[in-house]
Order: C-alpha cells, then sequence, then structure tokens
C-alpha cells in the first residue's frame, strides 16, 4: 500500500477548512436548488402557466457544476488522502445529481416512463463508478483495502436490510402504492440507486478514513459518515420526481453514519462483513417515497387541509428521527472495539422482526392494495344532438333533456359494445360514461398503447387517481359571525332589492352543485335541499346525505341559495354532487357529478338507466376547473358542456385564480362557448388580482360577467361562516342571479340564449384599473378582463320580467 494512502498522514489546516467550506456550501446549494426548483413548478401550476420542461435539466446541470467546481480542488490539490478522497465522493455525487436531474424532464403524469428511467440511468452510473474505482486502483492512487472472502450470511447485511425496513416503516404506514407495474418500477429503480450509492461509497472510499496503522472505528463512524452523509444528499436530491426528492434530503444523510458504523464493525470483525449493506440499506431508504407517494400530489394545492403534503412531512419527520436513532445506536453498538460483534443468527432474527413489523404496519395500519392511476378513454363518435325540439319554460326544457339523455345514451352504448365486452374478458375494471362518449379504464401503459391502436377510440387520457390517506382531513369550519343584514357582496349586485322590491327569492327554481361537497345540516341551507332519492351523490365517499369535509362547496352553494342574507336567490332548491372531496380531481370524477346534474338518478342506480332528465335543475354552478395536472386536455369537457347546452340547463364556471396573467382562463370548462364564465371582483368594484383573464387559447373572449369575489362571507360546515376569495365565490353568485331572473320569469328556463344576452345588457361598469394596478384594457382588450362587467342582479330581474 502507498505511503500517501493512509489516513493517519495529517493534513493541512487549510485544506481541512477548505473541505469544510466545500461541505456546507454543497449542502447548501444542493437543498436550496431542490427547494427552489419544487417552489418554481408548483407556481406555474397555481398559476396556470406551462410546465417548464427545461426547469429540472438545467437546475441539475448548473447545481452539478457548481459543486463540481468546488470539489475538483479538493479532489486533487491537497496532500491528506481523507481529503482528497472527500473531494472525489463528493464531485462523483454532483456528477450523479446532474445525469439524474436530466430525467426530470419527463413530464410527471408519466410516472413509470420515469422511474424505467431512473432505474437504467442509475444503473449505467453505477458500471460507470465502478469502471472508475478500478482505474483509480490501477493509476496507484490507492487500492481497496484486502477482504477476507464474505461469508455468505453476511452480518453487515442483515443489520442493513433491518435499518432499511425500519426506515421504510413510515411509509407503508402513511403512504399507498401505485399501480403493479408502477410499483415494480419504483422497486428496480430503488435498486439501482441503491446499487450507486454503494459504488460512490465503497471500501476505498471507508479505507481512507479508518486509520491503518491505529485503526479509529469512531472516526470512521464520525468523519467517514458525515462524508457519505453529503453524498447521500446529492444522490438523494437526483432522485424521484419533483418533490418526491424532497423527504430524501431529510432521511438519507444521517444513513452516512449508520453505514460508517457497519464498515466499521466489518473492519474490527471481518468474518461480518458484507459487500451489499449500503445497496441495501439506501435502497430500502428511498423505496419508501419512490413507491408509496405520488409526486403529483406532494403539490401546494393539498396543503390547505391535512392532505398528502402534510402526509409526506410526517413521515420525513419520522424518517429523521429513525435515521438519527440507526445512526447513535449502530455507532455504540457496532463501531466500540469493546462490544462483542452481533451474531449472525440474531442479525437475521432482527431483520425478520422488522420485516414482519413492516408487513403488520401496511396490512393493519396502512393503505393495503394497489392504487394506480387511471386511463380517460374518449371515443371517436359523440352523440348527434341536432334537430331537438323546441319550446323554453320548464316543460320545454324538460322535453328538450329526455332527448338528449335518449340520443347520449343510445349513443354510448351502441359504441362502447365492443370495448366495454373486450375490457370484460381481461378482467379490466371500467366505468362507462355517456355525457362525454367516454370509458374510464383500470391500467398502466401497456394497458393504454393497446385501447390508443383501437379504431373506435379518439385518444387516452391518464386519469389521475389521488391515493388513499392514512386518515381523512379534518373538516372546515369558519370562524366569522353569522350576518346580521345582507353582507357588501348581496348589496353590491343589488340581490336585496330584488327581494324587498321585486318580491322575487328564486322560488321554482333549483340550482345544482358540483364541489367538494354541501352540509345539508347548515342552518343557512337545510330548509331548501330539495330531497327526495335524487337530489345528492358522492362518487367519492357513498354518503347518502348531503356531506362537506373541505367547506368549498358549502361556501359556493350558500352564495348561490343560501338564507339568512348570504345567498342571492335564497328562495331557490339546491342539489348536490362531490366532485372534488381533494383538491385535486380528474375527468371522470367531474363527469360523475356534471352527468348526475343531466339525469339524476337514486343511490345505487345505474346512470344509463335510472337516469330523470326531468328531475335535472336548471342551473349549474361550478366552481372548479379541469387543468392537466388531472389528465384534461383543452376538448375533454366539451361534449358534456355541449350536451347541456342542447339540454337547455345553463352551465356557470368559475374563470380560475390565474390572474393577472393574460390567457389565464384555460382549464375546461371555463373557456368554452356555451358556459357562463364569471370572473371577480372587490369591494371597490376593481377586478381581483388573482381572477384569471383572457383570451382563451382559440382566442374567444373570456371572462363573460364579473361578480364580487373577494371576502365572501358565507356558510362553512358545522353551522359556521367564513370570508373566502376567489372566482369560485363569484361564480354562485351569478348562478343565483339567473335563478332570480327564471324565477321572476319562468318562460325563460331553458332559453340560454336570451337570459345571457339579458345579463350582458344589464351589467354595470367595473371601475377603471384593478387592484393590482393594472388597467383594464390590458390582455387585448377590456372584455378579456371584465367582460361585459359586473352583474346587476336588480336590473336583469327587471329585464326578465318586461
Amino acid at each position: 500500500m502507498r505511503a500517501d494512502y493512509s489516513s493517519d498522514a495529517p493534513g493541512s489546516p487549510w485544506a481541512v477548512v477548505a473541505a469544510v467550506l466545500v461541505g456546507c456550501g454543497t449542502v447548501a446549494v444542493t437543498v436550496a436548488s431542490q427547494a427552489g426548483g419544487w417552489a418554481v413548478d408548483q407556481i406555474m401550476l397555481i398559476a396556470a402557466l406551462d410546465r417548464l420542461a427545461l426547469l429540472w435539466p438545467l437546475a441539475s446541470l448548473i447545481t452539478a457544476l457548481a459543486i463540481g467546481t468546488a470539489t475538483l480542488p479538493l479532489a486533487l490539490v491537497p496532500r491528506s488522502a481523507a481529503i482528497r478522497a472527500t473531494g472525489r465522493a463528493w464531485l462523483a455525487g454532483a456528477l450523479a445529481l446532474g445525469a439524474l436531474g436530466l430525467l426530470r424532464a419527463i413530464p410527471p403524469v408519466h410516472h413509470e416512463a420515469y422511474l424505467a428511467a431512473l432505474a437504467v440511468t442509475a444503473t449505467l452510473l453505477t458500471l460507470a463508478a465502478r469502471w472508475v474505482s478500478r482505474r483509480l486502483g490501477r493509476t496507484g492512487q490507492g487500492s481497496a483495502p484486502a477482504q477476507s472472502a464474505v461469508p455468505r450470511r453476511s452480518v453487515t447485511t442483515r443489520l442493513a436490510v433491518a435499518a432499511g425496513l425500519t426506515l421504510l416503516l413510515p411509509w407503508v404506514w402513511i403512504g399507498a402504492l401505485g399501480g403493479l407495474l408502477e410499483t415494480l418500477l419504483a422497486g428496480l429503480a430503488a435498486a439501482a440507486v441503491g446499487a450507486l450509492a454503494a459504488a460512490l461509497l465503497d471500501a476505498r472510499f471507508w479505507g481512507h478514513f479508518t486509520g491503518e496503522r491505529s485503526p479509529r472505528p469512531m472516526r470512521l463512524v464520525l468523519l467517514g459518515g458525515l462524508v457519505a452523509g453529503v453524498v447521500l444528499l446529492l444522490v438523494g436530491a437526483g432522485t424521484g420526481q419533483s418533490g418526491a426528492q424532497l423527504p430524501l434530503l431529510v432521511t438519507l444523510p444521517p444513513v452516512g453514519f449508520a453505514l460508517g458504523a457497519l464498515h466499521a464493525l466489518a473492519q474490527r470483525a471481518p468474518e461480518t462483513a458484507g459487500r451489499t449493506s449500503t445497496s441495501w440499506l439506501v435502497g430500502l431508504a428511498v423505496f419508501g417515497p419512490l413507491a408509496f407517494t405520488d409526486p403529483e400530489e406532494i403539490s401546494l394545492l393539498l396543503v390547505t387541509s391535512r392532505d398528502l403534503p402534510f402526509w409526506v412531512a410526517v413521515a420525513a419527520g419520522a424518517g429523521l428521527v429513525i435515521a438519527l436513532v440507526l445512526a447513535v445506536g449502530y455507532g455504540l453498538l457496532l463501531a466500540r472495539p469493546a462490544t462483542r460483534p452481533p451474531r449472525s443468527a440474531v442479525a437475521g432474527l432482527t431483520a425478520l422482526a422488522v420485516l414482519i413489523a413492516v408487513v403488520g404496519v401496511g396490512a393493519a395500519a396502512g393503505q393495503p392494495g394497489l392504487h394506480g392511476e387511471r386511463l380517460f378513454v374518449v371515443l371517436r363518435e359523440q352523440a348527434d344532438l341536432t334537430g331537438l325540439p323546441a319550446g323554453t319554460g320548464k316543460a320545454g326544457r324538460d322535453l328538450r333533456a329526455e332527448e338528449v339523455y335518449r340520443r347520449l345514451v343510445a349513443t354510448a352504448e351502441r359504441t362502447q359494445a365492443d370495448l366495454r365486452r373486450d375490457l370484460r374478458r381481461l378482467r379490466l375494471d371500467h366505468t362507462p360514461y355517456y355525457l362525454v362518449n367516454a370509458v374510464e379504464v383500470d391500467g398502466g401503459p401497456g394497458v393504454r398503447a393497446w385501447l390508443a391502436g383501437r379504431p373506435e377510440v379518439a385518444r387516452v387520457l391518464v386519469s389521475q387517481r389521488l391515493r388513499p390517506l392514512p386518515s381523512p382531513a379534518q373538516s372546515a369550519s369558519g370562524q366569522a359571525p353569522a350576518p346580521t343584514g345582507p353582507p357588501w357582496n348581496i348589496t353590491m349586485i343589488g340581490a336585496d332589492r330584488v327581494w324587498s322590491e321585486l318580491g322575487t327569492t328564486g322560488a321554482g327554481v333549483t340550482v345544482g352543485s358540483s364541489d367538494s361537497g354541501v352540509d345539508g345540516g347548515h342552518p343557512a341551507l337545510a330548509g331548501n335541499f330539495r330531497g327526495g332519492e335524487d337530489s345528492w351523490f358522492d362518487p367519492w365517499n357513498g354518503t347518502r346525505t348531503p356531506t362537506d369535509r373541505n367547506g368549498h362547496g358549502t361556501h359556493t352553494t350558500g352564495s348561490a341559495v343560501g338564507q339568512g342574507g348570504i345567498g342571492v336567490a335564497p328562495g331557490a332548491d339546491w342539489v348536490g354532487c362531490v366532485n372534488l372531496d381533494r383538491n385535486l380531481g380528474n375527468p371522470a370524477a367531474y363527469l360523475d357529478c356534471i352527468q348526475f346534474m343531466l339525469a339524476p338518478f337514486p343511490a345505487g342506480g345505474d346512470p344509463f338507466t335510472a337516469g330523470r332528465p326531468a328531475r335535472a335543475p336548471e342551473i349549474l354552478t361550478n366552481s372548479w376547473g379541469c387543468p392537466p395536472i388531472e389528465g384534461c386536455d383543452p376538448a375533454t369537457l366539451r361534449p358534456a358542456t355541449d350536451a347541456l347546452e342542447a339540454a337547455g340547463i345553463l352551465v356557470v364556471a368559475a374563470a380560475g385564480n390565474s390572474g393577472p396573467f393574460c390567457r389565464s382562463v384555460q382549464d375546461p370548462p371555463a373557456p368554452y362557448p356555451d358556459v357562463l364564465t364569471i370572473g371577480a371582483v372587490d369591494q371597490q368594484r376593481r377586478v381581483a388580482a388573482f381572477s384569471s383573464r383572457g383570451p382563451t387559447s382559440t382566442g374567444a373572449a373570456k371572462p363573460d360577467l364579473m361578480a364580487p369575489g373577494a371576502e365572501v362571507l358565507s356558510a362553512m360546515p358545522g353551522g359556521g361562516y367564513a370570508r373566502l376569495d376567489g372566482t369560485s365565490m363569484a361564480t354562485p353568485q351569478v348562478a343565483g342571479v339567473v335563478a332570480l331572473m327564471w324565477s321572476a320569469n319562468p318562460e325563460l328556463v331553458g332559453d340560454l340564449d336570451r337570459t345571457r344576452q339579458l345579463l350582458r345588457a344589464t351589467a354595470t361598469e367595473v371601475q377603471g384599473g384593478t387592484d393590482s394596478g393594472e388597467r383594464t384594457d390590458a390582455c387585448g382588450g377590456r372584455q378579456n378582463v371584465i367582460g361585459a362587467g359586473l352583474v346587476d342582479a336588480y336590473a336583469a330581474v327587471r329585464a326578465a320580467r318586461s
């Protein structure tokens, strides 16, 4: 062995200081780049801006270049072999981060493709690292310490498996597996990343921290473990799609100390050594977030309640505690010369006991089973809805709705027959739809390719399905006092004058709410629930009576028809459907509800045969949108809104909260021409900064109208009240205005063109400028910021009467 290989040779104090500074800088740059990149991703998502495909490749390359520039001199210049080994390990980790980070250019929706690419790339990097290690040995830059024959039943390997399974425990409890292929690929990717870590932290690396002439095991644990922790931080930063790598930044670095203890044990008791300890320990630690979380759900869209981001933080915190306990425990039990090495049987029984605990926790307290994404299959042929019966008023509307329902079901039954027969033969779970001629299918990339090749299929979309949580989110509540009179938004649009001067409250009209649900027991809403067996549908949780955990739907329904002063049309009835129990949905979930609104059916009924179009609500309020992250493309729901228009049912939808960016009215159904799209103003009649702007991607002007949407007081679950912001709050108020118009003149029911014309003609001016200082003629014209203006309930109802 060369003299300069020994770690006993002292290093220059300046080299030590440089190593400390480089290490601290590496950690800071890595954590900042990963957290910052994820934050940019989330901002783009919330703002409805296109995903930056090159964000992560550029961020990873810049991070790798910055760290590599600092670590390269450390790898070449110092006299101390240990410091040079430190620099080489960190340089290799930075290069691995740069290469693995390139894979995040793959869209998150194609998670299987990403995991496969991760497995292949990590394997190639492992081979490259081993080749470099062998080259270094042949060129005289140190060789690996001699190893005795490794026993078949390695103590260190079994202890590494036990430690890795212990780190897996929080994820088995909190998380849920995806689809079968997704889970298998996550296992392969985790194994490949574990092998990569083992190649970077091989025997040659640990040998530099051992002390050849006077072995010092605790130095190996503390110093070697610290250096290894930075390497694992870099590897973890490159592992997983945006969001999935964040918990690894917390849980992986302390694993370096446990690895140091295992190598210290192997150094003082060679008969216990195993060559796969690092692979097992790191691979199992990585498998948790890779397999048991969906990176698309680690999102700011879900932070308003105890949803997946909260539970990922809990799992990461638990993983950190476990990693630190393992580091201390293994360090004290394995690295101290005075302690006796554990026997192989004891190590094996320990690993077996932890494995049984993992299985038990998963079965008893976890979310067992597979919960992969589904596929939304849109067929080429959509129903022909031309030549429908004419006529308005309730009777005319009902005749049109009956004929629309009949044609939609007939088209779906005829064109889906062969596909549904083949799906049954292959035992693929599926749900057919008629409002859009489509079928939701359980399947992965292979099934998707097969479906896309069928002649009757137009396109196949990924239908995002949220994985189950360890416990339901707590129900939202409101702390604001109940109103003592009409709130500002009600008086601004003149709804209170309609009640008092025109004697109209919306009686005889029904508003349908598709949202997070409705608290049917709220004092402001209990009295005008339509009731009956076909007025409530909950495809998320299967509840039989109106409920709402989130609060969003209770608030919006209250703004439309709530009593006690909060609702625009307190005399109207309401029906409800849960399309968004959590804040991420999918095309099928949205379609479940709007299909129910066209033809309500009893609980447990078949939408194809038990639908009752004559019981359809006249007006639908929709404070939601279906963005690409949920599986929608621009045309996904267009046949549905076309059918509702043909049936004489008015669809009112929120413009979105992605302002002040122009062209931010993007997510269906808001951009569709047959939808009444609503933006928001504040108490000064100024456009709210968050209110989305037009034009749409087709160049159409949106929004259509404005309504109050800032600090709007309405109902919340449990009988409370709250003030909320958003175009979600503005939308139901316009639905309420239409209910007042149709109650005042029932002949207008189903006459959608005339209703829209009256609303636009009676709208009032919005104040110049916005609450963000923007001019109202931005975005190509006023019509793309304020539409026709602020809805005026009093003027619209008077015009409807004339």
